[in-house]
């Protein structure tokens, strides 16, 4: 079981100018970690230097007390995995064969596929309500049913830690709620632990069990949304004026963004 995920004195860039500066993260276990922040502020930057997907120039990503970039991808991936913006699959790979994919980081010469890999698989399709379309082609799904299929084959990566770039880019709110639920009800019933990049201030609020807002190369505030979501803050971190009001459903913090448009009298 992982015990600890954390960022230390971290500094990333993809030249001279860095993105991301000096930054320390420590992310809770067994919750709902979303980063949010205005475009180009270094979130996705920053989860892939978690994923270890980018090496930083400074610091350290520190993973049980261990330096991630000093261990094998294998070893990571058997306790982290990512799910990056709009992943593209081979041309004429079905669902199960994309799940078994996830698998990859527990085989070798002397491991061969066996029964235990076959039931995570299963239970990974099932999981994620895709047992009817195991058989189907990746590229003839709908868009949620494409990234539920990517979600199965993290899930049977079978990790602790699972870090998701923008899961809900290009869905309709539908997908974007079926997503979202699927990943909360995984929380609960698993206890994975889940970082995301979000846009959806609201949604980023209700599924969130801890925000971590990212401005000027660093963060800016993290915590709970009911206790830090402000107007004071979204104003700082988004240069946007609102008006927070508890959601109606959940209670959690609700950003009704000013600006222009019809008043119904």
């Amino acid at each position: 079981m992982t015990e600890s995920l954390k960022v230390e004195s971290l500094t990333l860039s993809y030249g001279v100018e860095p993105i991301i500066e000096n930054l320390n993260l420590t992310i809770p276990m067994n919750k709902i970690s979303v980063l949010i922040g205005a475009n180009g502020c270094g979130k996705s930057t920053l989860l892939r230097s978690i994923a270890r997907l980018l090496k930083p120039k400074k610091g350290a990503v520190l993973l049980d007390g261990k330096n991630i970039f000093e261990q094998s991808t294998k070893d990571i991936a058997k306790k982290m995995s990512i799910l990056p913006q709009s992943p593209i699959a081979p041309e004429g790979l079905t669902v199960l064969q994309l799940v078994k994919q996830g698998r990859y980081p527990h085989q070798n010469w002397r491991k061969q596929w066996s029964q235990h890999d076959e039931e995570i698989v299963l239970n990974a399709i099932t999981a994620t309500g895709m047992s009817t379309l195991q058989h189907k082609n990746v590229d003839e799904l709908s868009g949620g049913q494409r990234q539920r299929a990517w979600i199965a084959m993290t899930l049977a990566q079978d990790t602790d830690i699972i870090l998701l770039d923008e899961p809900t880019t290009y869905l309709d709110l539908t997908h974007q709620i079926e997503i979202l639920d699927l990943l909360f009800e995984l929380n609960e019933t698993q206890n994975r632990t889940i970082i995301m990049v979000l846009h959806d201030i609201n949604l980023a609020c209700r599924y969130a069990d801890h925000i971590i807002t990212v401005k000027n190369r660093t963060i800016f505030q993290e915590g709970k949304p009911e206790d830090i979501m402000t107007e004071a803050l979204v104003k700082t971190v988004f240069d946007m004026n609102c008006k927070m009001i508890a959601d109606p459903l959940f209670g959690t913090p609700m950003c009704l963004p000013y600006g222009k448009g019809r008043i119904i009298k």
